[in-house]
């Protein structure tokens, strides 16, 4: 047992991070050699002004009538992406780890508080997985690595919430967790959860050419 926490802990955990942040900066590399080679063009409208006010609009709640037409869907997305960011990062157990490997500590959000945001982010991934399977227009381009990549996004929170109360074999469970952390950063760079990296790039793109080309609002 202590020889798969020590794996997973360590060289796993490494590897893991290793791999999210090259292939975060391999995937950046490769798209500005593409829009340099195939539509060069882009970067003579790009504009920090109208990029800024896109993004603005679009992370704020019900801040475009994209949102506003879906309020179920605007509540939960928030929701949930809020959650699945700030969980991992203001977790006590998270930084209780840092601060042991790297004497690097910070704020750390409340037992209960964590507990509710982990339920979030689950009841966020039943609700997609519903929506997939429900709603036409968002069957038809639903496939087989929707369901696996919403799968990776619930692993880690449903087993750290079985690992935080001890429902499960402990030690087992938490090493479950930790691999479906780490399963989940590398996956995050190489398939469409780089959205999380790369959605600001296309609102900038999409605010620059509604603004300064179109004169329009993309909102």
């Amino acid at each position: 047992m202590h020889q798969f926490y020590a794996l997973v802990s360590g060289p796993f955990a490494w590897i893991a991070f290793g791999l999210f942040f090259v292939g975060i900066l391999v995937r950046l590399i490769g798209l500005v050699r593409m829009v340099n080679k195939t539509e060069k063009f882009i970067f003579s409208y790009m504009s920090l002004k109208y990029s800024l006010r896109s993004i603005f609009h679009w992370i704020v709640p019900f801040g475009t009538a994209s949102w506003r037409l879906h309020p179920w869907l605007t509540i939960v997305t928030f929701g949930f992406h809020i959650c699945l960011f700030l969980t991992p990062v203001f977790l006590m157990a998270h930084i209780v780890m840092l601060d042991e490997a790297w004497n690097i500590s910070w704020w750390a959000l409340p037992a209960q508080v964590a507990d509710w945001m982990t339920v979030v982010v689950i009841f966020g991934c039943v609700f997609f997985l519903a929506r997939r399977l429900t709603r036409k227009e968002v069957r038809f381009v639903t496939d087989a690595s929707d369901f696996i990549l919403l799968t990776i996004v619930a692993a880690p929170f449903v087993t750290g919430l079985l690992a935080y109360h001890q429902w499960a074999g402990t030690d087992w469970i938490t090493i479950v967790h930790m691999l479906a952390g780490e399963i989940m950063l590398v996956a995050i760079p190489f398939t469409r959860l780089s959205h999380m990296i790369f959605s600001p790039l296309t609102r900038a793109y999409m605010g620059s050419e509604f603004g300064k080309v179109r004169n329009a609002k993309d909102w």
